[in-house]
Formats: structure tokens, C-alpha cells, sequence
């Protein structure tokens, strides 16, 4: 549909160019033919009156001359109706009925009033096909949230950030597409550049609060499913255990004897042999009975066992939990820290800065990613205090194995747009943290002279006088 109209508003404009070159070109043909006629009527004028009957011939190419004199007018008249709007019927020939990028753009809007989201998709569509613009992108986003289709969102509004890197309305309302995708890290992380960009839009504040919160309990939600997971394998270990160390403990019934007279013709037991017949069978009974004592105090010292063990795991557990996390925190970072990418804008390396947060030697592998005339292409108009004095700690950290790179940094942060008023209102402790900075590191002994020069000049720029 679209490729059929935009096919169809490229013949009106071919047939519309035609017209205009077919009049054009009458109004040239009329201009030679009014030269063509004053030549003609030059040499009548400088013959001298011959006799009678050439009067008459002269009254009758006098009166042609004023019959073709006043049709002549009435042309040049004409032309003249044409000539003076020309400029004018040429652009309503142009414009009229024809679409372009900005109408289509508007059109959309109209239609989005109306909260008929699906034709204002269309317009916007076309009009990112006469012209991409950022506004038409993000517009085109606003209307696939409307109809909940997040996905097609977050697409446009990443690709009306790589037209415009700053634009506020595309991170906001991608944050609201990641948030409804359960993205809720990056959807933090578009509201908090937003934020960035404009501190007092309360809108984005509640966005940004928001979006934190949810990305908070996501985190809560899986540590906790984490440690219950864990804490669950233990009592199983726990039990098994127990099951092993007591499951051959059984109560021993009391043995005891019947004796009576002998019955029959059973043969009869002498008295001396019955005692000592007796006297075995008690010996017996009390070894029986003090090896099930014994078995009975070994198996409460076996279970009090276990559940010391049990109570250990589980202080065992809760007390590692942390860092177990800690450490698989560490692996992913170091698993990202592989496959770094140079950033292209403030954003993708405000996100991948922080995402090293804690680990100096990622941070410079990223800065070092970046070439240092990039810069300010980089940072534009986004480059904010905090971020810049931890840029120089990171180049202060590698200036004296690499003093050439370190001061190449140095002195391209000082072509980023708005750096002067960054400077000036640095507070007060990062700016005595930067002087130190600067007296402890960049200008010490250890630093060459060629090196030293460039420092000084550079101290200027960065406030910190001489």
C-alpha cells in the first residue's frame, strides 16, 4: 500500500512538471513572436508616404497592425496574469494533494487524538519512509504501547535514539516498553539517563522510581529463590544423613526365663549344677542388658550429633550465600568484560560503565575501547560531573604505564561540549580530590618534562589554577 502511493504521488508530480514546462515553454514561444513582430513593423515606419492608392493599402495595414497591436496586448496581458504568480501556480501545482514526511507525521497525530492507533501507524510509517526522524519513530512507539505491542516500541525507540541521542520522550518511553517486557535492569537504566537529562521532570522521577522498585524485588525474588533452593539441598543431605547414622538403632525387648518342675520323664538338674546354671543365665541377662544401654546412649549422642550438624549447615548456608553471589557476580562480569563493544553514544557507555562499577581494570578496558578523539563525539552534550572525575581516576590509573594515552584523554575531555561549565561546577571535594589527582600523579617526579608541559597547560582547564 505504501509503495503503491508513493508510486502514485511520483506520476502526479511528473505530469504536474510537464504542464508547467508546456506553459513555460508558451510563454517563451509568445515573447518570440512579439520580437518577431516589432521587427516587421520597422521598416513601415521609416518609408515615406507613396501615393493615393498605397494610402488605402496603408489604412489597411494600419488598421491589421492595430487589430494584431490589440490582440497582442490582450496576450501580453495574459501572459502577464500568468508571469506574475507563476511561483505561486508552480507550488500549488507541486503541493496540492500530494503527501510528504511532515503532513503524513501530522496526520498521524490527528489520527492518535482520535485514539485510532492503527491508522496513525500507517501515517507515521509513511513518514519514516519519505524521511526518518526521530520524532516519527518515537510517535510510531507511543502508538504500539497503546496496542500493547512492546516488542515493535522498544525497537523504534532505539532507532530514534541512533538519530537522536538525547531525545528524552524515546528513553522514557522505552523504559515503559522494557518495563512491560520485564526488563526491568534496562528499563531502570533508560529512566535514570532521562533523568539525567532533565533532573526536575517529575514524570520521569515517578518513572525512574518505579522502575527501580520493580527491578529491587526482581533481584530480592531471586536471591531468595536462590537460598531456599540451597537450604533445601542441605536438609535433604541432613536427613539422609540421619537416616544412615540411626537407622540401626531398634529397641531390645527383655529377655526372660520361665523355670518350673520338670515334667515327665525329663531328667532332673542337680541342685549344685541348677545354681551355677542361674547364676550364667543373670550374667547373661546383665551384659545384655548393659550393651542396650550402651546402644541407647550412643544413639542420643548420634542424633544430638546431627542436629548440631543441621544447625551448622544452615548457619554454614546463610553465612556464604552472600558470597556465592558475590562471586557469581564477579564470573558474569568478567564473562561481559570479553566481549566489549566501543560505545557510540553517552548512554551505551554510561550503561557499560556502570555495569563494571567496582572494577577499575574493566573500566579501562572499556575507556580504552574508545579512541580518545571520540570523545566528544561520544559525549556530545551528556557528559555529567561524576562521571567525569571517575574517567580521570580511570586514566590516572594507567598513566604511568601508558602516560602518551592517559594525556591524549586528558586533553580531548576538554573538547566535549559544555566541559567549561562542567568544570565550574564541580563540587568542592571532587575538586580537591582532582588537584590531588594532579599534584600526586600527572605531575609527578616520574612523569617526563614533554609530558609535564601538557599537564600544566591542561591544569587551567580543569579550574585548578597554577
Amino acid at each position: 500500500m505504501l509503495l503503491s502511493r508513493i508510486g502514485s504521488v511520483s506520476e502526479v508530480k511528473r505530469r504536474e512538471h510537464l504542464r508547467i514546462m508546456d506553459f513555460k515553454g508558451f510563454l517563451n514561444d509568445l515573447q518570440d513572436w512579439e520580437l518577431s513582430r516589432k521587427h516587421e513593423e520597422a521598416p513601415h515606419t521609416n518609408k515615406n508616404p507613396q501615393k493615393e492608392n498605397d494610402s488605402a493599402s496603408q489604412n489597411t495595414g494600419l488598421g491589421a497592425s492595430r487589430r494584431d497591436t490589440l490582440s497582442f496586448d490582450n496576450a501580453r496581458s495574459n501572459s502577464r496574469q500568468y508571469n506574475d504568480p507563476f511561483s505561486r501556480v508552480t507550488s500549488s501545482f507541486v503541493s496540492e494533494d500530494i503527501p510528504d514526511a511532515v503532513s503524513e507525521k501530522d496526520l498521524g497525530n490527528e489520527y492518535f487524538k482520535q485514539k485510532k492507533y492503527k491508522e496513525a501507524i500507517d501515517c507515521y510509517s509513511r513518514s519514516i519512509a519519505f524521511s526518518p526522524t526521530a520524532v516519527a519513530y518515537a510517535n510510531r512507539a507511543m502508538a504500539y504501547i497503546k496496542l500493547r505491542r512492546f516488542q515493535e516500541a522498544e525497537d523504534d525507540c532505539t532507532e530514534a535514539l541512533n538519530l537522536d541521542d538525547r531525545y528524552i520522550k524515546a528513553y522514557s518511553r522505552r523504559a515503559t516498553s522494557r518495563k512491560e517486557l520485564a526488563k526491568f535492569k534496562e528499563s531502570m537504566e533508560d529512566a535514570e539517563f532521562a533523568l539525567r537529562l532533565e533532573p526536575n521532570n517529575q514524570e520521569i522521577k515517578k518513572q525512574h522510581a518505579d522502575a527501580k522498585s520493580l527491578y529491587d524485588k526482581a533481584m530480592l525474588d531471586k536471591v531468595s529463590g536462590a537460598l531456599k533452593s540451597t537450604v533445601k539441598g542441605t536438609q535433604k543431605e541432613v536427613k539422609l544423613d540421619t537416616k544412615k547414622n540411626g537407622g540401626s538403632i531398634h529397641p531390645i525387648s527383655h529377655i526372660t526365663q520361665k523355670s518350673g518342675p520338670a515334667k515327665g520323664n525329663e531328667q532332673q538338674i542337680p541342685a549344685k549344677d541348677s545354681y551355677l546354671m542361674e547364676e550364667v543365665d543373670s550374667n547373661k541377662i546383665r551384659s545384655r542388658a548393659q550393651r542396650q544401654e550402651a546402644d541407647g546412649s550412643s544413639s542420643s549422642n548420634n542424633v544430638q550429633h546431627v542436629k548440631r550438624n543441621q544447625k551448622g549447615s544452615k548457619q554454614h548456608v546463610q553465612t556464604s550465600i552472600q558470597q556465592l553471589a558475590s562471586r557469581a557476580a564477579s564470573l558474569a562480569t568478567a564473562e561481559a568484560a570479553k566481549n566489549i563493544t566501543p560505545p557510540t553514544t553517552a548512554y551505551q557507555f554510561e550503561v557499560s560503565w556502570r555495569g563494571f562499577s567496582g572494577d577499575r581494570s574493566l573500566q579501562t578496558c572499556l575507556l580504552k575501547a574508545i579512541s580518545p578523539h571520540e570523545l566528544p563525539k561520544i559525549f556530545k552534550n551528556a557528559l555529567s560531573t561524576a562521571l567525569l572525575i571517575d574517567i580521570i581516576k580511570c586514566v590516572a590509573s594507567f598513566f604511568n604505564e601508558q602516560m602518551d594515552l592517559a594525556v591524549s584523554y586528558m586533553e580531548h575531555l576538554t573538547k566535549v561540549p559544555r566541559f567549561d561549565m562542567i568544570v565550574m561546577c564541580l563540587p568542592s571535594t571532587d575538586k580537591d580530590d582532582l588537584r590531588k589527582i594532579w599534584d600526586e600523579v600527572f605531575c609527578g617526579e616520574a612523569t617526563p618534562m614533554e609530558f609535564a608541559e601538557i599537564l600544566d597547560n591542561l591544569r587551567s582547564k580543569y579550574c585548578l589554577g597554577q
